[in-house]
């Protein structure tokens, strides 16, 4: 479909590739939904993808896009930090989507999803998060690096992920740990004025999955609920855990098309 191309978004610093389906005449004025993708993950995962799927089938409005360092979009992911990738999401919402959106954050894309939620509150009007990791910096990857870790941020400025097979090693750097901590967001109330969906995986071996009760602690929502998915790893990409994504999208659009 011609809305469907890969498009570019060119900023002064970078450009950001994106792809955008136009919602059906009917629904134009409701809701539309982003998907914010995870760390060093980009718009053509299966999540992001499926979602896609879903809002052609619904005829809503769907938004995708690579951050920078990500994907199609231009930067080294290296170089790349929580304020960076934040500014990435703010300016795609603010210059390509109008009125209301349903954000569906997965991994990292949690936490930028609560940060756009908190920097542009009148325009969230809800929030999926899919194995969402805020504070991930702070919370999951200072507490457990090793020392030879540590000497490697203070010597070379970044470190690999101790699992990470060898072809897949992605570098943590001091510059993202530092600047995550300016971004957190599970120490105190967090403003949601729409609907809250959450659904965790009990393996997940990246995000502890009580995160999941924290997020929905620090949310104002009153219309938020869990789902723990016993079996499901961090990425929930199953087709049952697809089906279940789907099911929340779906809730969330209609419950914040009411608001």
């Amino acid at each position: 479909m011609m809305n469907q191309e890969r498009l570019k978004l060119s900023l002064p610093d970078r450009e950001l590739a994106y792809q955008q389906r136009i919602a059906l005449s009917t629904k134009q004025s409701s809701a539309g939904i982003i998907f914010l993708g995870g760390f060093a993950s980009d718009m053509t995962g299966t999540k992001a993808t499926y979602i896609d799927d879903v809002c052609a089938k619904e005829g809503f409005g769907c938004l995708r896009f690579d951050y920078r360092g990500h994907g199609a979009s231009s930067g080294q992911f290296e170089d790349g930090c929580i304020s960076d990738w934040l500014d990435d999401a703010l300016v795609v919402l603010d210059r390509l989507t109008e009125g209301p959106q349903v954000i569906v954050g997965s991994s990292m894309g949690g936490w930028i999803g609560l940060l756009l939620a908190r920097a542009r509150p009148q325009r969230i009007a809800g929030f999926v998060g899919v194995a969402a990791a805020p504070d991930f910096t702070e919370d999951m990857i200072l507490p457990v690096l090793t020392d030879a870790q540590r000497q490697a941020l203070a010597r070379d400025g970044f470190c690999y992920e101790q699992e990470s097979p060898l072809e897949h090693k992605v570098p943590i750097t001091k510059k993202l740990l530092d600047d995550g901590v300016r971004h957190l967001v599970l120490r105190g109330e967090l403003e949601v004025l729409g609907p809250v969906r959450l659904m965790q995986g009990q393996k997940d071996t990246e995000v502890p999955w009580r995160t999941v009760f924290r997020i929905a602690e620090c949310v104002t929502a009153q219309d938020t609920r869990v789902t723990l998915i016993k079996d499901g790893d961090h990425r929930l990409s199953r087709p049952q855990d697809l089906d279940l994504l789907g099911g929340l999208v779906r809730e969330v659009w209609e419950a914040s098309s009411h608001l």
